[in-house]
């Protein structure tokens, strides 16, 4: 896969914010009209204070949640950890692994956030503007906004609001357990979001794609690669 060259990697935290303010702009979040057939789930994991990050994505047929293809990486970042800035320690994991892929994705289904950012750029926009996908930013917590708390049914949700803008969709994917924290990426708009984390359910609290991600990421991160392939 081709992987757009925006900024360079090797800057400052100040220097990352400048990027995002201007890479925010680019941003297309209207209605997305393409059809989506497969969704990749991106999940990274490290220790906030060691330089070893392990990225995974595993990408699975929206119709049947069938697991057609997986690639990780484990990479060295100097990039500090910094709420806010977790792209540009992350992304550069999860591009290595998205560039293993054979075949390109419909669309990113991130761990993470996408405009529901201090500065509406999380790694679901990040990776969404570098990979020229549609990307969505699915969370299990909540970085900025305001909400109220939606039925406890499934499908249940409410808007997401921060400053007076809506960012996000907080949603129930199960019955009575915690909702997630939805926010569109990159050519991703909210009611196409919401379908997508929904449709990609399967009886978990977060998304298969994700989930499965996370556990992948994990084997990596406890058995290397080669156990990392097994539990593919």
């Amino acid at each position: 896969m081709k992987v757009r060259r925006l900024h360079p990697w090797n800057v400052s935290p100040t220097e990352a914010i400048c990027i995002q303010h201007t890479l925010r702009r680019r941003l297309d979040l209207r209605e997305y009209g393409g059809t989506i057939e497969t969704v990749a789930g991106v999940d990274v994991s490290f220790d906030k204070y060691a330089p070893t990050l392990y990225a995974a994505v595993v990408v699975m047929r929206l119709n049947d949640r069938q697991i057609l293809e997986t690639a990780t990486a484990v990479t060295t970042s100097t990039f500090p950890y910094i709420p806010g800035l977790l792209s540009f320690r992350e992304a550069p994991a999860v591009l290595q692994a998205v560039k293993r892929l054979r075949r390109a994705p419909d669309c990113l289904l991130c761990d993470g956030q996408g405009i529901a950012h201090p500065r509406r750029f999380g790694l679901a926009c990040h990776l969404g503007l570098l990979l020229d996908l549609p990307s969505i930013g699915c969370a299990k917590s909540l970085l900025v906004g305001k909400y109220r708390e939606p039925a406890r049914k499934r499908r249940s949700f409410r808007a997401l609001l921060d400053k007076g803008e809506q960012v996000g969709i907080i949603l129930r994917t199960k019955d009575g357990v915690a909702p997630v924290y939805v926010s569109p990426g990159h050519r991703m708009s909210f009611p196409r979001a919401r379908k997508i984390v929904l449709d990609t359910h399967g009886g978990y609290r977060v998304p298969e794609p994700t989930r499965q991600a996370h556990l992948l990421v994990n084997a990596l991160r406890r058995d290397g690669p080669v156990s990392a392939l097994l539990h593919g």
